[in-house]
C-alpha cells in the first residue's frame, strides 16, 4: 500500500464492506474501489466463524481491489457488539518540564494515567479518548502542548472489549492476508463521516443502525461522552417479518429491502406485496400496511431501548442537534418520522460525506463506517502514512493485538 492509500474494512454482522481511498497532497480524499459481501461468519457483531469471515473479508477485498486497480495490505478496522463497554475516567500528572512547559510527552503520560481503571482480566482498552485537558484547574482546553503550567488533567472516554472477540477479528484479517493499522469502534468511524463539527459541539446522539446491534455514540462540546450498544438490529427486523408473513429468512430480507415501511399509517391502503410461500407452498399477496404494522413495533423497541441507554449518559438533556441515524437500517422509508416519535427531538439520516471520486458508490448509509475508517485513518494516521519497513509500520497498534492474539490463540 502506497503512502497516499487508506483502507476501511467495516466487518459487520450482514455485511463487510471495503472502501480504498487515495488522500492527495491538498488533504482531498478520493474513493477510488468499494467491495462488498455478504456476512455470514458473525452474530450481534461478534465472529463466531473464522472461516466464513475471512472467506467473505476477501470477498469484499478482492471486489474493491478490482475497481481501485490496486492491490492492498493494510486496513483500518471497525469492532461493535454487545461485548463493548465504556466509562468516563480521569488522569492526572505533575509538569515535569524545568520552564513548566506542557509537552506531548505529559500529555502521553496523563492518558497513560486515565488508562489506569479497573477493568476485567478478560477485556481489553481499544480506545482512551480525551474529551477535555485541565491546566491547574483551567478547564475546557482542547491542545494543552505549549502551555504553561505545574498540573496537567485529562477527562476521557475509555473503550473496552472482550479480549477474545478482538482478538478473532485481528485473526480473520490477518487470515485474509491483510495487516491491521487500528481497530476502531465503529460507532467513533461512523462520526467521522457523517457528523459535522456543529452538530459535535452543540450536542447530538449517533445511533448506528447495524444488522446485529445498534450502536449509540454521544458527542457534546466536540467530544465522544458516551458509548453503547442495543444487541438489537436489522436481522430482528427481518426475522419478525419472515414470521409474520410466514417466508423464508432470505425472501423476508428482500421485502424489507425493497417494500418496507417504518411506520403503518405512511402505507396506502392500495399498495400490495407479493410474498412466496414456504415449502412450494403458493405465493399470495399482502398489504403494505401489513407489513409496516409487522416493522413499526420492532423499531419502536430498538429506539425506546436506545432512549434508555440515552438517558442513562446524563447528556439527555443536552442533544442540541438532535438524533443522527446512519447505518443499513436508516434506509427504511418512514424510519425518521418513527423516530422522532420516541425521541421527540429532531432526527436526520446521515450519509457518508467529505470525498471525492467514486463518490456516488458510497453515498448510503450502509458506507458510514467504511468511509468513516478513512477518514479517522486519515485525520489520526495521515503523517505516518509512509514508506515502510517490514513488521515497522504503526509498530506499536500492531504489537498491541498480536500479543492478545498470541496469548489466547
Amino acid at each position: 500500500m502506497d503512502e497516499k492509500t487508506i483502507v476501511g474494512l467495516d466487518i459487520g454482522t450482514t455485511k463487510i464492506g471495503v472502501v480504498i481511498a487515495e488522500v492527495t497532497e491538498e488533504n482531498t480524499v478520493n474513493i477510488v474501489g468499494v467491495g462488498l459481501a455478504q456476512s455470514d461468519g458473525l452474530r450481534k457483531g461478534v465472529v463466531v466463524n473464522i472461516d466464513k469471515t475471512v472467506q467473505a473479508i476477501e470477498k469484499a477485498v478482492e471486489e474493491a481491489e478490482l475497481m481501485a486497480g490496486i492491490d492492498i495490505d493494510s486496513v483500518f478496522v471497525g469492532i461493535a457488539g454487545g461485548h463493548i463497554k465504556s466509562i468516563n475516567s480521569k488522569g492526572v500528572v505533575a509538569v515535569t518540564n524545568a520552564n513548566s512547559e506542557i509537552t506531548e510527552e505529559d500529555v502521553a503520560r496523563v492518558i497513560e494515567q486515565a488508562k489506569a481503571v479497573a477493568i476485567p482480566i478478560d477485556r481489553q482498552i481499544i480506545h482512551v479518548i480525551p474529551q477535555e485537558f485541565i491546566v491547574d484547574e483551567q478547564a475546557g482546553i482542547k491542545e494543552p502542548v505549549g502551555m504553561s503550567g505545574v498540573r496537567l488533567e485529562v477527562e476521557a472516554h475509555v473503550v473496552t472489549g472482550a479480549i477474545t472477540s478482538a482478538a478473532n477479528i485481528y485473526k480473520s484479517v490477518e487470515k485474509a492476508g491483510l495487516n491491521v493499522l487500528d481497530i476502531v469502534l465503529e460507532p467513533l468511524a461512523s462520526s467521522y463521516a457523517v457528523l459535522s463539527e456543529d452538530e459535535k459541539e452543540l450536542g447530538v446522539a449517533l445511533i448506528d443502525m447495524g444488522g446485529g446491534t445498534t450502536d449509540i455514540a454521544i458527542f457534546f462540546d466536540n467530544a465522544i461522552r458516551h458509548t453503547a450498544v442495543v444487541g438489537l438490529g436489522g436481522k430482528n427486523v427481518t426475522s419478525d417479518i419472515a414470521i409474520g408473513i410466514r417466508t423464508p429468512i432470505e425472501r423476508a430480507e428482500e421485502i424489507k429491502k425493497r417494500f418496507g415501511l417504518a411506520m403503518a399509517s405512511l402505507a396506502r391502503k392500495e399498495e400490495y406485496v407479493e410474498v412466496p410461500g414456504v415449502g412450494g407452498r403458493e405465493s399470495r399477496e399482502i398489504s403494505r400496511s401489513v407489513l409496516a404494522s409487522i416493522i413499526e413495533p420492532r423499531l419502536e423497541e430498538i429506539f425506546s431501548l436506545v432512549k434508555r441507554e440515552i438517558k442513562r449518559s446524563e447528556f439527555a438533556d443536552m442533544l442540541g442537534a438532535g438524533i443522527v441515524l446512519t447505518g443499513g437500517g436508516a434506509l427504511l422509508e418512514g424510519i425518521v418520522e418513527v423516530a422522532e416519535q420516541v425521541f421527540e427531538m429532531p432526527v436526520r439520516v446521515g450519509n457518508p460525506t467529505g470525498f471525492g471520486g467514486l463518490a456516488d458508490s458510497v453515498k448510503s448509509p450502509i458506507w458510514a463506517t467504511g468511509v468513516g475508517l478513512i477518514h479517522y485513518g486519515n485525520k489520526n494516521f495521515g503523517n505516518l502514512m509512509v514508506e515502510k519497513k517490514e513488521g515497522e509500520l504503526f509498530k506499536n497498534i500492531v504489537d498491541k493485538f498480536r500479543q492478545i492474539f498470541r496469548d489466547y490463540f
